[in-house]
């Protein structure tokens, strides 16, 4: 049956019909018959890897940390909406990520590198961290230079009287030796700091576990807590976490630094959904959450033993809230974020939904590509086309005549093929595809140009014109199928082996080498039966 010219012509058309209707769908869903890649379109490209600057982790640690960073991606992004994004593998340690089209890159940017591992821990009374900071003090004092304990006089002498103010305002009395000192002079104030470098710097806030840390001091109270064996002269089984964002006490910022459980009792392995809001009652950004159902019997069972305490919410380390708990709390609760704007808000819901990466990430390499540049391409893209097209066509047609006339034709049909192709696969086509697509062109025509020298031999031979059209594509199938085939598995192991542009080669050059072969063997040859089929026996054919 597809021997017979009516067989042929419904294959083509059938085939045809689909790769159109491809076209079409394509057309509706993305506004263009094929979707471009980031070099066209415009957008960003990453390069991650896993971030292990002290080296501990083992390379399988890293692997498999990478395979499981890729899928969470892969949500956080299909969240944010982006058209077709490139997230794979690439080696064992390398992650690319390709968002085409982004508008907003720098909030894509802290979508993917967030870790978003959240944590609930227990804050533990003020009272248990009391007896440590002594020791704390005396090891900062003795590997820190006086000098660079004191600092700037003025800075130190305002920051220990504005503290001693402060813990007087929520302890109602001196918490540490160096209180008193404050408030004499600035004499005793230095010394003050020199004794106790940690506990002069630290001021009491309004809840248990807490304390407030000048913001122009966090730097240093950071490189304290730094120093060897200073941590670890805490309780057994606690730790301190700076809070998220600072907050104004008077004229002053201040950080909290909280007295936390080491260990927590529910992580956001527990978290299945989150979503970002306003509350009416106090006016501050929040995030809601919701957690499975053995989560909520955690939280459940922790709060009602709890009543009266804090509960921290950690999020990379950073404390964003630590309300008390006033009742049992099951499977629902709600991440304080003060003023910030809903946007910030709704970028921690969305990385929270998608949930943590099992290992941070450290950008490597970012490109950005403006759609203006992208457009240069595309431009570019049509005018080397439409020359090329006008040039086959002028030197096919001239050389062959209506032999050449047909196989323009069946390449017409080969770029709906190719385009059709494109869009059935989920292939977006750029620069170096537009590449892969001439080259196929190319390809194809250089099968035509076989066929007819064939079907010449044959004719000077004395064949008949039928008789000689039919040898001469016997006769160049060999050639053409041998050609064809190296070449797409070349374009294989491309796709193999490559990334990003040149897999966007390797796809459009397979496409097009499956296309040009259905193109000039079976399109082609179909048009010379329906051309002979109308001839006279006798009239010579023009090739």
């Amino acid at each position: 049956m597809f021997g017979t010219i009516k067989g042929r012509i419904a294959v083509i058309t059938v085939v045809i019909g689909v790769f159109l209707a491809g076209l079409i769908n394509s057309w509706i869903q993305t506004g263009r018959p094929v979707k471009l890649g980031l070099d066209l379109q415009g957008g960003m490209h990453l390069a991650l890897e896993i971030d292990d600057p002290d080296g501990t982790m083992t390379a399988q640690a890293k692997a498999d940390a990478i395979d499981q960073n890729v899928e969470i991606l892969r949500n956080r992004i299909n969240e944010l909406g982006v058209v077709e994004p490139l997230i794979q593998k690439v080696g064992s340690y390398r992650i690319i990520v390709e968002l085409p089209g982004i508008k907003d890159e720098e909030s894509a940017k802290q979508v993917i590198e967030q870790q978003a591992f959240l944590e609930w821990k227990l804050v533990r009374p003020t009272e248990e961290i009391m007896s440590a900071l002594p020791r704390m003090d005396r090891l900062i004092a003795a590997n820190i230079e006086p000098d660079s304990l004191v600092g700037q006089g003025s800075d130190t002498t305002a920051s220990v009287a504005q503290n001693q103010e402060l813990r007087q305002r929520f302890f109602g009395r001196d918490t540490t030796q160096a209180d008193s000192a404050a408030a004499a002079d600035s004499a005793a104030a230095s010394n003050a700091a020199t004794q106790h470098p940690l506990q002069s710097l630290l001021a009491g806030a309004s809840g248990p576990g807490e304390f407030y840390v000048r913001e122009q001091d966090v730097p240093r109270v950071k490189r304290y807590l730094s120093i060897p064996g200073v941590l670890q002269a805490l309780p057994r089984g606690t730790e301190l976490r700076w809070g998220a964002d600072p907050q104004a006490i008077g004229a002053d910022l201040y950080r909290s630094l909280y007295f936390l459980d080491k260990e927590a009792f529910i992580t956001g392995q527990r978290l299945r959904q989150a979503s970002a809001g306003r509350d009416p009652q106090f006016n501050k950004t929040i995030v809601t959450f919701g957690l499975d159902r053995r989560g909520g019997r955690i939280f459940d069972q922790v709060t009602s033993q709890h009543i009266g305490d804090r509960i921290a919410i950690v999020l990379d380390t950073l404390v964003h809230s630590a309300p008390e708990v006033i009742g049992r709390i099951g499977a629902n609760g709600q991440i304080d974020m003060n003023q910030a704007p809903i946007e910030e808000a709704s970028r921690l819901a969305l990385v929270l939904r998608a949930g943590a990466l099992q290992a941070p990430l450290a950008i490597l390499e970012q490109r950005s590509v403006g759609p203006a540049l992208g457009k240069d391409s595309i431009d570019q893209g049509k005018i080397a086309g439409i020359i090329g097209v006008i040039m086959v066509v002028a030197i096919m047609v001239g050389y062959y005549r209506l032999a050449g006339a047909l196989s323009v034709a069946a390449l017409l049909l080969y770029v709906i093929l190719v385009l059709g192709g494109l869009s059935f696969v989920g292939a977006a086509l750029s620069a170096p595809g537009i590449a892969g697509l001439i080259l196929s062109l190319g390809m194809a025509v250089d099968a035509n140009v076989l066929i007819f020298e064939r079907i010449r031999e044959e004719m000077a031979a004395g064949r008949s014109t039928r008789a000689a059209v039919d040898e001469g594509f016997k006769a160049a199938m060999s050639a053409i199928v041998d050609s064809n085939l190296t070449t797409l598995i070349t374009a294989l192991i491309l796709y193999q082996i490559g990334t990003g542009p040149v897999r966007g080669f390797a796809v459009t050059l397979s496409i097009g080498i499956l296309a040009s072969f259905f193109s000039a063997v079976y399109i082609t040859r179909t048009f010379f039966l329906i051309y002979l089929d109308r001839k006279r026996p006798a009239e010579p054919i023009s090739i």
